[in-house]
């Protein structure tokens, strides 16, 4: 059957009401990394005020990642009963509630806030694919590459300012990590005057796990969300060392990290805004892959020469990618609860393998003496995205009968 051209049908949104998705959109993306990727610069000044030793500060940025991954599957139930819109006020309520109990004087609220936080963030990660399917059928992927960048954005802006507001603002680690419930109460109360036009969206099929186990189409999608996952928390976690191990100093060597996640911006609201517009996304995908693996062959022989240029290629390759696996949320399945099903699977999925993929890697370099034969398994993993990106980016949808042969041709 035909999908409704508009996101809600028959019933007309007044223009208010959808200015407020939009804003609330924005700032929902502008709370879902921010709150964790500031934590890492500020584990020294923790574990100094706290005496955790570096393993136990280092579950700090694990947590979440493990929740994430955990609760994906949880996520979509949740929607079911409650409704995107008013699941997602309760998760930015949940997070605030978390922000507030991590930054507590106790090491025990530091842990539980921790939890609560990446819970918080994991139902976030999950449902909002599905509102943009929901509300911008026409848009989604201007939309999907909008907060995806704002997301990236405001990610790579708490890990620049935490040890500032730390230090200089005199804030400490505690009031680094906590002023961050500003925001997420700013996207509550947004969330809370939205619900009170008092209508839900029209219910959409949903789909269970288990049928979504039995579609090509959907661990074609979950595997290319997984396996980019790996490559972005494999360099965020190891790039640095692999330029110092080519001779560059410490400073310049992080200063190559933030350019991999800053050069990808533009591709991330870019690409997916053009793949969007295109019943496949092939064409995005093979350009993106090309860039990211040119980089890595690069970094692989040539690391000391020219390692910016190869920094920039993977990180314009990465952008792209973490976009890429959003909207393929949003164009592969044929309605909101079905967004967010297949975003609950790959989800989970994907953040397993990028909690376990910066450990592997890291064994296997102590084990072989150096970089060269992890770089060449991330080669692998890179050829494996390919092929996996050139299936989630046909022209199809995932088929009302999941378990049937083959997946459905949109339309």
């Amino acid at each position: 059957m035909k999908e409704p051209d508009g996101p809600r049908r028959g019933i007309p949104r007044p223009k208010t009401t959808g200015v407020l998705v939009v804003v609330g959109v924005f700032l929902i993306a502008a709370n879902m990394r921010a709150p964790i990727t500031g934590v890492g610069p500020l584990l020294g000044e923790i574990r100094r005020d706290t005496g955790l030793s570096s393993g136990a500060a280092g579950w700090l940025t694990t947590i979440p990642l493990l929740a994430f991954s955990v609760l994906s599957l949880a996520s979509p139930g949740l929607a079911r009963r409650l409704g995107l819109e008013r699941s997602l006020f309760v998760a930015m309520v949940l997070l605030a509630a978390g922000l507030v109990i991590r930054s507590l004087p106790t090491v025990p609220a530091l842990f539980l806030g921790t939890v609560v936080v990446g819970t918080a963030i994991a139902v976030i990660n999950v449902l909002l694919p599905g509102l943009i399917k929901q509300d911008f059928a026409r848009s989604v992927g201007v939309m999907t590459g909008a907060y995806t960048t704002t997301m990236s954005f405001m990610g790579a802006v708490s890990s620049g300012i935490s040890v500032p507001l730390a230090q200089r603002a005199g804030l400490g680690w505690r009031g680094a990590l906590g002023c961050w419930v500003v925001l997420a109460a700013a996207a509550a109360v947004v969330w809370l005057v939205r619900l009170r036009d008092g209508r839900r969206a029209p219910e959409g099929s949903s789909r269970s796990l288990r049928s979504l186990l039995r579609s090509p189409l959907a661990w074609q999608v979950t595997m290319f969300m997984g396996l980019q996952s790996v490559i972005f928390y494999v360099m965020v976690t190891w790039l640095p060392a692999i330029l110092r191990s080519e001779g560059m100093d410490a400073a310049s060597a992080g200063w190559m990290l933030s350019i991999f996640q800053l050069v990808g911006l533009p591709a991330t609201f870019l690409v997916p805004a053009l793949a969007g517009r295109r019943p496949s996304q092939r064409g995005p995908v093979v350009l993106t892959v090309t860039l990211s693996g040119l980089g890595l062959v690069g970094l692989l022989l040539a690391g000391g020469v020219a390692p910016a240029l190869w920094v920039v290629l993977m990180g314009i390759g990465g952008g792209s990618f973490i976009s890429l696996s959003y909207t393929f949320f949003s164009l592969r399945a044929p309605d909101a609860q079905s967004v967010s099903a297949l975003s609950g699977m790959a989800q989970s999925f994907g953040y397993l393998l990028a909690a376990i993929g910066p450990v592997l890697f890291g064994y296997l370099y102590e084990a072989t003496g150096g970089w060269t034969v992890p770089l060449m398994l991330l080669l692998l993993v890179i050829v494996a995205l390919f092929f996996a990106g050139l299936g989630a980016a046909r022209d199809a949808r995932i088929t009302p009968a999941d378990g049937d042969p083959g997946d459905g041709r949109k339309g």
